[in-house]
């Protein structure tokens, strides 16, 4: 079987985006010029569905007052992955990062974040044991858990 790497896992992210994998709120304003726009929490949860490590979230400012949250992965040895950085304009800043721990219930976009994982886990499907059972089953160590308020 041929390695999965990183960059497989970012592709299969990169093409699971789409309005439907963002927040409802989003869903009239996204472009596909801007895929990564308002897809930072469903992402970090899928991503730590693969590669575990630790939730962050910091503050997004515009002219120093908070407009909303962002999250991304921290894996072993303080190596950050942040898979939707760029949907920030120049005028957007993210400031912090706290650990937070994974939500135990979905609060919201609980269809979202289960939608970019089957399609994730299907483009994985036969690289990783994972992408199988959870594939298949519906199944998957982020079953039944959520994100709170994304970026």
């Amino acid at each position: 079987m041929e390695p999965l790497l990183l960059a497989d896992i970012e592709a299969a992210v990169r093409s699971g985006w789409d309005a439907d994998t963002t927040t409802p709120a989003h869903r009239p304003h996204w472009d596909p010029a801007n895929p990564a726009r308002d897809q930072c929490g469903v992402t970090a949860m899928v991503l730590n569905d693969l590669l575990g490590g630790q939730l962050i979230r910091g503050e997004v400012l515009v002219d120093g007052e908070q407009v909303d949250y962002h999250w991304w992965n921290r894996l072993g040895m303080g190596v950050d992955i942040d898979l939707t950085r760029e949907q920030f304009a120049a005028h957007e800043h993210v400031v912090g990062g706290t650990v937070i721990e994974r939500p135990a219930e979905f609060t919201r976009l609980r269809e979202e974040y289960e939608l970019l994982r089957d399609r994730v886990l299907e483009r994985l499907r036969g690289r990783i044991p994972a992408a199988e059972a959870g594939a298949d089953k519906g199944e998957g160590k982020g079953t039944g858990t959520g994100v709170g308020r994304t970026a």
